[in-house]
């Protein structure tokens, strides 16, 4: 009883002790005109409590916390961080008084060692494009930027969920392969940390170890070596930094979606010259498209050694083991008048076994390193070795089934199997000196290096297959009606037709269940070793005259390659001089114009598949015996920051060529010219930022004219290139409710995708059976969460919120890439 009677007194007591515990902390932040800064970030923190606020419209802020010691700390975007240490005394009320952000000036590294420090959409700078760090509103080229916080807001797990904002890129279908330009990737358009790499577009890479992801525009083989005309996607990964954070995200959703992140990084001792950050992913995620799946584990440690201001390292590790299917795509039958009716069969419609598999295995090591000798001299380093191993059973449409008399069954599809293995071993290395010299309203970057590349596919590749029909004497073959009897026979439902060597796959009554391929007849077929390497020197000079500055570089590449590697061995050599020359024009301090001529060029190699038509090429002779590939970017644009970086600009003029395109039937290897010209032009423009501030967007708008010039079929001169939309428009944005006192913590994101008629990216010279696929519009949403006092973010996102039905690409009839109906995303993420 004396308990009871005691409580409302402890109680009181300790309500009285928790209310005298909190202290007010106040102050105004304001910036160099002495304007308040709206929405800046206050955080106070101490080894017990974290604390944040934003500031009001009037600047100020005003935070409840205990007594004790904290570390204040005060961000907003544009600006530099104010940082200072601070007594909370108990019943003292602390008003820290007005505080004067400096504007921002994001140090620049010569290498990329350290993680970018901003957390917004805008990225303001690449080390990508001209091997050293460089402004964008300096680069004579255009470059547009993915940023984490992009990917995540956007729950963007896959890379092409993250380029897709950007300006004239579009999904060429379900791979992990883009149309840039109007023009269609080859297998090598992507690269890691400025590195070439066998990112093999099969399967679609996760984004979680991954700081930004650039696309840079144009045939920038002045920098990578051979690289795509229409432009690049260069994948970043995310560096250690100096100070401690700490991340953990758990996702679930549609299509039995499972997915967690970890994301550990700080420094490892008191110095801060040793740092360490630690990636890791897991995904388990089936499809809309029957029986496909992509899971995938991704670990990635990385290391920082910065022990001055003119030695740094970093070393990082990339183990990626994904397991899905090799989704081909929707398969379509029946064209009347040369038109396909694209709903023939449904969009989940996959015509691959339950048993099917895709297996990629990568091992990735890479290391930095920069050195200054003086001032104005350094020196810089970057090496990377990849292994990567492929292993793949699939079943997939081979054609249209026939009777006896060859005439097409249109409730059955033919079909083939294919069990392939393949070892692929690739090693980069590229090392420059540079020379800087400033002199008042004169500057000058000077720069000198090498680099050299070896792709191998290694010894022990081949594959198992079945196709086509089976003769008599028990091979393959194309059905030829007019010999039935070299033919084996069966009649099915009364009808008499050629046995195929895979069962056909009945579209009335599809089955995706296991099926037994050990009664196959299974043709071995190998796939010769190949070897391709590439040595480059280049020097790279870029001055600066006032508000005129010039990019100038000059390549001298040659290329080798050898087709059955340490077998019967065939070698060819090419090599060519590779040009770039930019110049750009600050017409105010916010607004810079620029133009820039570029050349590319690209040998066709085994290693590096450059159009469909090479892949007949794999195990029967090297394409290295054609012409390269060349191809040229002229470019004139405009690019702005503005409101202190804030908010960033880019319009682009542009007009691409490329020549000596392979031409012919895919397997009727003497028949093959490299007679085709392709060209490309339009404008684009993109801006990015934060537009008030709890109001950040992205968007992005283009126009392409992309046709194909020379063709060894004369119609097709002046049709559209394959896989390239005319217009292309995408908008993402997310608003934080941090003015109404009911709705704090809540946000809400909105994006929209518009990409024009185009046809399947199949040249139309070897598939004239090309599908014109409609436009479409699909819209996204979001809902953010994020309770007080709590670093922890819930997310609810919607993709294609009206569920329309709509197609990426396709490869051609039997290879269209649909999207995904209505989808559900539920993420929560913690950092601490």
């Amino acid at each position: 009883m004396k308990l009871f009677k005691l409580l409302p007194t402890l109680l009181f007591l300790l309500f009285g002790c928790a209310t005298f515990a909190q202290v007010k902390v106040t102050g105004t932040i304001v910036d160099s005109e002495n304007t308040p800064i709206v929405g800046a970030t206050i955080l106070l923190r101490n080894a017990e409590n974290n604390f944040g606020k934003l500031t009001d419209k009037s600047g100020q802020f005003e935070i409840d916390a205990p007594s004790g010691n904290y570390k204040l700390e005060i961000r907003y975007l544009g600006f530099q961080s104010f940082k200072n240490n601070i007594e909370v005394s108990e019943g003292t009320p602390l008003d820290i008084g007005t505080v004067q952000l400096k504007e921002g000036t994001e140090q620049l590294q010569s290498v990329e060692i350290l993680g970018r420090v901003r957390k917004d959409y805008n990225s303001d700078y690449s080390f990508s494009a001209t091997k050293i760090a460089i402004k964008n509103k300096e680069l004579p080229q255009s470059v547009a930027t993915v940023t984490k916080e992009l990917i995540d807001d956007r729950l963007s797990f896959q890379l092409p969920d993250a380029v897709k904002t950007v300006s004239s890129v579009s999904a060429t279908g379900l791979y992990n392969h883009y149309n840039i330009r109007g023009i269609t990737q080859a297998d090598d358009g992507q690269m890691l940390n400025g590195m070439r790499t066998r990112q093999y577009y099969f399967l679609q890479p996760i984004t979680s170890h991954l700081e930004r992801v650039e696309v840079i525009k144009g045939p920038s083989s002045v920098t990578f070596s051979s690289a795509d005309p229409g432009g690049t996607v260069n994948m970043v990964t995310k560096k250690p930094l100096t100070e401690k954070r700490s991340s953990v995200g758990l996702t679930t959703g549609s299509f039995g979606t499972l997915r967690a992140t970890a994301d550990f990084t700080g420094p490892l001792n008191e110095s801060k010259t040793l740092l360490y950050r630690f990636n890791a992913a897991f995904q388990e995620a089936d499809s809309f498209r029957d029986v496909v799946n992509n899971n995938a584990i991704l670990i990635t440690p990385s290391l920082s050694y910065v022990p001055n201001d003119k030695t740094s390292l970093n070393v990082e590790m990339i183990y990626n083991n994904a397991e899905g299917n090799l989704d081909r795509g929707q398969p379509i039958f029946g064209a009347i008048n040369g038109e396909f009716d694209l709903n023939s069969t449904p969009i989940t419609r996959n015509v691959g076994a339950s048993n099917d598999h895709y297996k990629t295995k990568e091992l990735i090591f890479m290391a930095n390193f920069s050195q200054k000798f003086t001032k104005n001299f350094g020196f810089n380093a970057q090496f990377m070795k990849q292994t990567w191993d492929e292993d793949l059973a699939e079943h997939r449409v081979d054609g249209t089934a026939v009777d006896i008399d060859g005439n097409v069954i249109p409730t059955l599809a033919r079909m083939r199997y294919d069990k392939r293995q393949q070892f692929w071993e690739t090693d980069n290395f590229s090392a420059y000196f540079n020379y800087d010299i400033k002199k008042g309203n004169i500057t000058n970057k000077l720069l000198v290096g090498y680099d050299a590349t070896r792709w191998e596919r290694k010894i022990g590749a081949g594959f198992l297959r079945a196709r086509r029909y089976l003769t008599i004497d028990g091979g393959q073959s194309n059905y030829d009606p007019t010999n039935p009897d070299n033919f084996q026979q069966m009649v099915v439902d009364g009808v008499t037709m050629p046995v195929p060597a895979v069962p056909h796959f009945n579209l009335e009554n599809p089955f995706n269940g296991a099926r037994n391929t050990n009664s196959y007849n299974l043709a071995e077929l190998t796939i010769p070793a190949n070897l391709n390497t590439s040595n480059g020197i280049y020097v790279q000079n870029q001055f600066k005259i006032g508000k005129l500055s010039a990019l100038v570089n000059l390549r001298y590449e040659w290329f080798t390659d050898i087709f059955d590697y340490k077998g019967d061995e065939e070698e060819f050599k090419t090599s060519a001089f590779v040009p770039r020359l930019g110049v750009t024009y600050e017409i105010t301090d916010d607004i810079s114009a620029y133009t820039t001529y570029l050349e590319g060029f690209q040998p066709h190699t085994n290693t590096v598949s450059l159009s469909p038509t090479a892949e007949g090429f794999f195990w029967s002779a090297s394409p290295s015996r054609f012409d390269p590939l060349e191809s040229s970017l002229i470019e004139i644009g405009a690019k702005g920051e503005f409101l202190n970086g804030k908010i960033f600009a880019n319009f682009a003029i542009f007009n691409v060529t490329q020549k000596n395109i392979l031409l012919g039937d895919t397997y009727d290897l003497d028949n093959l010219t490299t007679r085709g010209e392709q060209r490309s032009r339009g404008f684009e423009a993109d801006i990015s930022g934060y537009i008030l501030p709890n109001l950040q967007l992205t968007a992005s708008y283009s126009y392409t004219d992309a046709t194909i010039e020379e063709d060894a079929v004369a119609e097709f001169i002046g049709a559209r290139i394959g896989g390239a939309p005319k217009h292309n428009a995408n908008f993402w944005g997310r608003y934080d409710f941090n003015s109404i006192s009911f709705l704090k913590g809540i946000g809400i994101g909105l994006g929209a995708q518009y990409v024009d008629e185009r046809f399947t990216w199949y040249n139309p010279t070897y598939d004239t059976n090309r599908v014109l696929l409609p436009d479409y519009t699909i819209f996204d949403a979001a809902i953010y969460y994020k309770p007080s006092y709590i670093n922890m973010q819930l997310t609810l996102k919607v993709n294609n919120l009206f569920n329309d039905t709509y197609w990426l690409g396709g490869l051609n009839p039997s290879r269209l890439g649909p999207g995904a109906p209505r989808n559900i995303l539920l993420n929560a993420t913690y950092t601490f």
